[in-house]
């Protein structure tokens, strides 16, 4: 989230700088500066009285030594009854900063300058494509239709075993899909990301650290009896590895990356866009991860994108790099490159990719911060991820784009892993 501080004095450029991201952020923004205010009013009053009271402690105490016992107990009584008034002010203060914080954590990350305006996807900008887009044989198949014909994922079994949105991978698909998760890791490993195996669920103070929480439970499957939440993408657990840490400058960049599967309700979503693997409840997914000085992460993000560009074009597939416009990044990002992959078969783009600065957004949340050498004062840190890659939609891509009369031919980046070279 902001800090507070940087509301109070930039709050001209929060309230417009949100209107990229189409947020009507003034309200919200005079509630926090009221709030604080407040906060400050009832603080002085409280430090006020506060101070009386220890005033007042040493004259009682000096009036009973001196014979004074009336008086002393009449200013005792006093004292007892300013003590009551600061426990209501200390209430009062409790709930203030509760609902103070509450306010923060409604105003979205500002976006970076370059982000464009707009009001959604239809309106983010191509900044790069490349690959060729492959001519098909005739009667060529949906994703769907080739995992039925080969016997390689199996969605109605995945159906009868939890439901819709849990296929189950079989055989040479099973393979397939282990070797993309290999693949994806070494090459993030040679790219000196240090492998990570987090856990597969995590508290509330994660999914906050985030920003998943308090806003977006719905998109997360809550194991209620525990009151632990399913991750939506390894990004939540390896970036609050670092929640409530003061790093040292010279440990940046910190680079991680983690293999996990994937849990997400995507509740209301239905029709051809989520038939086969276009839309899953569980799905798989190599993360990169990095903290990062402030003065580098926009270096780091390129570094991050041209990792995953990379990928993609090892895999041959036709793909296009988009930066997400103000009406379509999200809550917590101040910059979103997405990246899609051309699907012959079904004749449009999917995305396989999101790669983002949130800036101090997180690290604020997380508590995460820094030391320059020499210096005492800490400072919030940046944290940036991306995907690298999620599989489904990258799968989906290599079965219609890879198929052939002889069958789907697999690319050779990754026949090391598979051991075979065609699905027949």
């Amino acid at each position: 989230m902001l800090t507070l501080k940087f509301i109070q004095e930039n709050k001209d450029l929060v309230i417009e700088r949100l209107k990229i991201k189409n947020f009507q952020a003034e309200d919200l923004v005079n509630q926090i500066l009221d709030l604080d205010q407040k906060r400050r009013s009832t603080q002085n009053s409280m430090d006020n009285k506060q101070a009386e009271l220890n005033k007042m402690s040493k004259e009682i105490g000096m009036l009973f030594k001196s014979g004074k016992v009336e008086e002393a107990n009449e200013l005792k009584a006093k004292n007892t009854e300013l003590k009551d008034l600061v426990k209501l002010q200390n209430d009062e203060l409790a709930s203030i900063e509760k609902e103070l914080n509450e306010t923060l954590v409604q105003i979205p990350n500002l976006p970076h300058e370059s982000v464009p305006a707009g009001k959604g996807e239809d309106e983010n900008v191509e900044v790069k494509s490349g690959g060729e887009i492959p001519t098909l044989p005739e009667g060529a198949m949906a994703h769907w239709d080739l995992a039925k014909k080969y016997d390689i994922i199996d969605f109605e079994l995945g159906n009868k075993l939890t439901g819709s949105g849990f296929p189950v991978y079989k055989g040479k698909g099973a393979k397939l899909q282990r070797a993309l998760i290999s693949y994806f890791l070494d090459k993030a490993i040679e790219a000196e990301y240090t492998e990570v195996m987090p856990p597969l669920m995590v508290n509330e103070d994660s999914g906050f650290g985030t920003g998943q929480l308090p806003d977006k439970e719905g998109q997360m499957y809550h194991v209620t009896a525990d009151n632990l939440y399913l991750i939506p993408t390894a990004e939540v657990p390896v970036t609050n590895i670092f929640r409530g840490d003061i790093l040292s400058s010279k440990d940046f960049p910190i680079k991680m990356t983690a293999y996990t599967p994937c849990f997400r309700r995507e509740a209301g979503s239905y029709g051809k866009d989520v038939r086969g693997l276009n839309r899953l409840h569980q799905f798989d997914k190599v993360e990169i991860v990095q903290f990062q000085h402030p003065e580098k992460s926009y270096d780091t993000l390129d570094e991050m994108v041209g990792h995953v560009e990379s990928l993609v074009q090892s895999l041959n597939l036709p793909y296009r790099i988009l930066k997400l416009c103000g009406g379509d990044i999200s809550f917590t990002s101040a910059l979103t490159y997405d990246f899609e992959v051309f699907s012959v078969a079904q004749e449009k783009w999917l995305e396989v990719s999101s790669v983002s600065n949130f800036e101090s957004y997180q690290a604020n949340r997380l508590r995460l911060r820094y030391k320059e050498e020499g210096e005492k004062k800490p400072q919030l840190a940046h944290t940036l991820n991306g995907s690298a890659l999620a599989l489904p939609r990258i799968l989906a891509a290599l079965l219609e784009n890879n198929q052939t009369e002889k069958g789907i031919v697999i690319p050779e980046v990754l026949r090391p892993y598979t051991g075979f070279d065609i699905i027949d």
